[in-house]
């Protein structure tokens, strides 16, 4: 069970090296077109949540994410044994809401970096990092994996 911690670790390291090298060689605006037009880093900061809302509420997002972290090690230890699909999804979990917790620490800030466009419905897409990226595959995760024990059940009552 503990093995799973490692994916936690390395989405965490993955992370933190991805904003690191964008800080060290990207100014604060930069953009750097890697395919036009669908995809290019931008240097940018986020001091709210998710599409930059709540904007400096640095105590509350302290709040939440303490108690996001102690939700996550209590399933993980109490409901996941033996349950593959939902222990990843909580470790991606883990590791995307600590690897923006030691940013909103260390930097009082979140480095975001990822910039989709999608052209045929003209949508910009927020700006994210490794972090926001694995918090959405640990949703996904635990979502299939809920579908997957609902049909399991589904099967049993048959």
């Amino acid at each position: 069970m503990w093995k799973f911690y490692g994916l936690a670790a390395f989405v965490i390291a993955l992370d933190q090296w991805t904003k690191w090298l964008v800080v060290k060689n990207m100014t604060l605006g930069e953009s750097i077109i890697l395919w036009d037009p669908y995809f290019a880093l931008l240097s940018h900061r986020n001091r709210g949540a998710a599409w930059g809302m709540l904007q400096g509420r640095m105590g509350l997002f302290t709040i939440i994410t303490i108690i996001v972290i102690i939700g996550i090690i209590y399933y993980f230890h109490k409901e996941a044994n033996g349950k593959p699909l939902f222990q990843v999804g909580l470790m991606m979990l883990l590791g995307g809401a600590l690897g923006n917790f030691i940013d909103r620490l260390w930097r009082k800030e979140v480095v975001d970096f990822v910039d989709v466009l999608i052209p045929i419905i003209n949508y910009d897409f927020p700006i994210f990092n490794i972090a926001d990226a694995a918090l959405t595959i640990g949703v996904v995760f635990i979502i299939l994996f809920i579908l997957q024990e609902e049909r399991a059940e589904k099967k049993k009552v048959k």
